[in-house]
């Protein structure tokens, strides 16, 4: 006798397809990293600095005791570093903290003076028959540059007591003179340069050649 097959009174279930753009795995989007514009200016004075020294990543990574990937987050922009790793790295480069601040990107001053065309000071305090000629003029920056080329003109004399805050640097271009700073005097002569603290006596003891003619610069601070 065949039994009888009975209905089940629960549904059948069938298999539910998904389209194929549904399943398929979708490659995951990188993440959009926001970099601050203050960490990005500071990585990259970090990153110029470094390649001014010609130091490596890893070799500066090592010196500040900070890891090379660290830096290279630093660099790009990518993190803000900590008062205490600018100064680890500052001390790595060998340069103030304060380098990492300054925005050389904006300094745009610029300066060119063709030959012979300085302009012609008088300065206060000059001596009389000492001719200055103004080479270039900056006005951004914490330090202050006056660029002269001095002439002595026939009728001039001898002047060892000027004084000034500041360094000065002269490049003699003509001439043979005696030259006082302090207790010490120097021959000087076309092709010889001096360098020193302006904040003591100094100036020309004696000429022996002329016509003497010389590049001054001096550097100040600003106030």
């Amino acid at each position: 006798m065949t039994r009888r097959q009975v209905a089940s009174p629960l549904p059948m279930v069938r298999p539910l397809r998904l389209p194929v753009s549904v399943t398929r795995a979708r490659p995951r989007q990188p993440a959009h990293v926001v970099r601050s514009l203050s960490a990005a200016r500071i990585g990259a004075q970090v990153r110029a600095l470094r390649m001014a020294a010609e130091v490596s990543g890893g070799e500066l990574a090592k010196t500040s005791g900070i890891s090379a990937s660290m830096l290279s987050r630093i660099e790009r922009g990518l993190v803000s570093p900590s008062v205490e790793t600018l100064e680890r790295l500052a001390q790595g480069l060998h340069v103030p903290t304060s380098r990492f601040f300054s925005d050389q990107a904006r300094r745009t001053d610029f300066c060119h003076v063709r030959a012979g065309h300085g302009v012609l000071v008088d300065r206060i305090g000059a001596v009389a028959d000492y001719r200055y000629e103004l080479l270039g003029h900056l006005l951004s920056g914490n330090l202050f540059v006056e660029p002269y080329l001095v002439t002595l003109l026939p009728g001039a004399d001898p002047y060892v007591t000027f004084q000034h805050p500041g360094l000065k640097f002269l490049y003699f271009l003509s001439g043979e003179v005696t030259y006082r700073y302090g207790a010490k005097s120097v021959a000087v002569g076309a092709g010889d340069s001096l360098l020193f603290d302006a904040t003591a006596l100094h100036g020309i003891e004696a000429i022996q050649t002329q016509p003497v003619s010389y590049l001054s610069v001096v550097f100040t601070l600003r106030e």
